[in-house]
């Protein structure tokens, strides 16, 4: 972490590419994008018509010639071409203008953890294609860890929980450097996909693209706890007329529903517990998880991994932009290396 730190002091702006949302930050602006990772284009001339919240709200509304796309998947770019086009757009000329007036523009990316070569290949290409002449790639897990202000510098360990859209990341640190990690492919997307099959197959009822994550808000803050609400309206479609229809559900089915995806992270978490030495698992004990990324919101989440764990769960204070803000705080000089000097004999 020390070595890189050097490097990300040079850095002008860093990325943060979600399969949800989209981040840039500008050294010595700060946080310059904050938008879904949408774009909308026509397909009959290959223009851009939207990009951002304005293309998410075109999901399922548009005609046969506007195509609503998502570049990014599972935090890795499947379209560079695209992710490049709607980078540009989000960041506006003015940014854009700012940035071209740096002789050597640097920029820093985050990566999912274990990302395979091709992967941190396309992300490169994506801000070289900006006209970054060189990029930096930082593990988001250490990215967030440094956002949310854990001391991943210390001899201690820190536990931090990554929950994305699209996968589940985790991993103790110590010492600036990652001790043992593991990456689930279940996220708020899976939860959303579970949800929507439930109401489909017990009420026959189809939802519209956009109003899952309301039905977890509907949940309340005691979402997957026994002591949220017990039932809730939903307004869907009927799947054999095609009708509007309302129907009250059970809101214990709902939470039954859900478990399996969140089940798939609790045993992720008691895999790298296992694989992490004794001594750092103590420290665990007493400090806990610190969850960040948009799915930490998720109505009672929290709740449930403390009493599944039996540790304590905190929720970072911005819980969605840890990670970029983690690569603000590299990139301004905010964080310290830590010098592990050799003794002399």
């Amino acid at each position: 972490m020390s070595a890189s730190l050097e490097q990300l002091r040079r850095c002008h702006f860093a990325v943060d590419l979600g399969a949800a949302r989209t981040r840039v930050y500008v050294k010595g602006a700060g946080l310059v994008v904050d938008q879904p990772s949408v774009a909308a284009i026509n397909t009959k001339t290959g223009a851009l018509i939207a990009v951002g919240e304005f293309a998410e709200k075109m999901t399922g509304r548009t005609p046969d010639y506007i195509r609503v796309m998502r570049p990014v998947t599972g935090g890795s770019v499947v379209d560079i071409d695209m992710a490049q086009r709607m980078l540009r757009q989000l960041l506006g000329d003015k940014v854009r203008r700012t940035l071209r007036r740096k002789p050597r523009l640097r920029a820093a990316a985050c990566t999912p953890h274990d990302a395979d070569p091709l992967a941190q290949r396309a992300a490169i290409e994506t801000l070289v294609g900006l006209g970054a002449r060189r990029v930096e790639l930082v593990d988001t897990l250490i990215a967030a860890a440094v956002g949310c202000g854990l001391p991943v510098e210390r001899p201690e360990a820190t536990m931090i929980m990554v929950c994305g859209a699209a996968a589940t990341q985790l991993a103790v640190l110590s010492l600036g450097s990652i001790v043992t990690a593991e990456r689930i492919p279940v996220g708020g997307e899976a939860v959303d996909h579970a949800i929507v099959q439930h109401l489909r197959h017990q009420h026959e009822l189809m939802l519209p693209s956009q109003a899952v994550r309301p039905l977890q808000l509907a949940l309340s803050g005691n979402g997957l706890t026994p002591d949220g609400p017990a039932s809730t309206e939903i307004h869907g479609r009927d799947v054999a007329t095609g009708l509007a229809r309302s129907v009250q559900v059970d809101t214990a089915a709902v939470r039954d529903a859900i478990q399996t995806p969140l089940t798939a992270v609790l045993d992720g978490i008691g895999k790298v517990l296992r694989s992490c030495p004794p001594d750092l698992v103590a420290d665990l004990a007493d400090r806990g998880i610190m969850m960040v990324g948009g799915s930490a919101l998720l109505p009672g989440l929290d709740q449930m991994l403390r009493q599944a764990t039996g540790m304590p769960v905190h929720i970072a204070e911005r819980p969605d932009v840890c990670a970029v803000q983690g690569l603000g705080y590299m990139l301004e000089g905010k964080i310290e290396p830590l010098a592990l000097d050799p003794l002399a004999d």
